[in-house]
């Protein structure tokens, strides 16, 4: 089933609201005065967005114009939190096919999560990311690829304007950090 379908978005988008360190992110696309918000983690957006340019790269897109404003749009209230992404390219409309997966079904969904996380996130191939059709909706957004450009850069900021990583071991660089590859020794 898919829940949300946005063939021809006019704005897909990210952002993050909050403190560095409480951040909660948002993925977001807009379609026909339908808005799309999903609340998503900090290496889910990083990862899409490393993905996306690296399709870009794979792809012949050309020139481009980049779209505008990308900020967030009001209200910001999540369908659900996202808990896989798929990213393909369909050749016969030349656009990048994002697929977004909540955590649970949104009926039974807990609340817990979307801030300034850590942990690891993947970007999967859609056929890798499919889930049971009957369970599970699914939001699509079929993006163009001067959308996509835009969404790695304005996604790479938003993740850039947290707190830093450490340059060794990739943690949250907290101000007692203590690297676990400087045997325990503070990195400056």
């Amino acid at each position: 089933m898919t829940a949300f379908q946005l063939d021809a978005p006019d704005l897909f988008t990210v952002g993050a609201v909050g403190p560095p360190g409480e951040r909660t992110f948002y993925l977001q696309g807009r379609q026909q005065g339908m808005l799309v918000t999903l609340k998503c983690e900090k290496q889910q957006v990083n990862a899409l967005a490393e993905y996306l340019a690296g399709l870009l790269v794979r792809v012949d897109i050309g020139a481009r114009a980049l779209p505008g404003n990308l900020d967030l749009v009001e209200p910001l209230e999540p369908a659900w939190s996202v808990a896989s992404l798929g990213v393909g390219w369909d050749e016969t409309t030349r656009r990048v096919i994002v697929v977004a997966s909540p955590v649970a079904p949104p009926e039974s969904e807990d609340d817990e999560g979307g801030e300034d996380d850590e942990e690891g996130a993947e970007v999967e191939e859609p056929e890798a990311a499919a889930v049971d059709a009957g369970d599970v909706p699914v939001a699509r957004f079929s993006i163009t690829t001067a959308q996509a450009q835009a969404f790695v850069e304005r996604a790479r900021a938003v993740v850039r304007a947290g707190r830093p990583t450490c340059p060794m071991c990739g943690q949250t660089q907290e101000p007692a950090h203590l690297c676990p590859r400087s045997n325990g020794h503070p990195v400056r």
